[in-house]
């Protein structure tokens, strides 16, 4: 019965979604051309904040917990598991004091109203999973930039996201740049619950009345580890976090 429901909601949904992105791409160039950096980035903090209001249209809520033990004014990475779109926007929302930052595959960097510019102008980094060379000073020059502003950098290592909320291995790679080119930084682990289940029958019709979750485990100082044992308590945070 939900799944014959959610059909028109998710209809009315995707038409406030495609619209809000439309409204704010012409917004978003206006702030950056003419205003600069952190014009841009509060309205990429309000379209997200308008995105996530057109969620609520599906019943979707969320809650984050253990924000106030984020260390601030210090370079941050958050490594969190993936399981749909609604993590990154959420995200963008509530951590926005961050100034959050992403490693996105490159199809994204066109052809999306508001998204692609965001990602082309906004400090992200865009890559080709098929080229790893072009990836790594690409993550290089993201860890550089967190590095000398204080600013965040946000890399999901499962690479791709979980359709069932089963998290998947974690890679390495990614994560091992961030924390070599931004040595004074602190990895935040994040456990991600219920965004998979936005999406469970797919793109359409989506899921009705889900509550996402978004778990802030204890920061750790890169300084403070060597590489393979942060990773360690990294992967073992979040996997801990994620309620099947």
């Amino acid at each position: 019965m939900q799944k014959i429901i959610s059909y028109p909601i998710s209809v009315i949904y995707y038409l406030l979604f495609g619209l809000t992105l439309v409204i704010f791409h012409p917004i978003q160039w206006i702030c950056f051309t003419v205003f600069g950096y952190q014009a841009h980035k509060v309205s990429v903090d309000y379209l997200n904040f308008f995105l996530l209001k057109c969620t609520n249209i599906l019943g979707t809520t969320y809650k984050f917990e253990n924000i106030d033990s984020i260390p601030k004014n210090a370079p941050l990475i958050f490594v969190s598991n993936h399981q749909s779109m609604y993590d990154i926007i959420a995200m963008i929302w509530f951590f926005r004091r961050f100034h959050c930052k992403f490693v996105s595959k490159k199809e994204l960097g066109s052809g999306i109203p508001s998204v692609s510019y965001n990602l082309r102008h906004g400090g992200s980094v865009l890559i080709d999973r098929k080229d790893p060379k072009q990836a790594i000073p690409a993550i290089k020059g993201l860890a550089d930039y967190i590095e000398k502003n204080n600013r965040s950098a946000v890399i999901f290592p499962e690479g791709t996201r979980s359709k069932t909320g089963k998290p998947k291995e974690f890679a390495q790679s990614g994560l091992k740049i961030l924390c070599k080119y931004a040595p004074s930084g602190y990895v935040v682990p994040i456990s991600i619950n219920n965004s998979w289940k936005v999406v469970k029958y797919g793109f359409f019709p989506l899921g009705l009345g889900n509550h996402l979750t978004f778990e802030v485990h204890k920061p750790l100082a890169v300084a403070d580890y060597d590489f393979a044992e942060l990773m360690k308590l990294t992967e073992k945070s979040v996997v801990k976090g994620i309620k099947i």
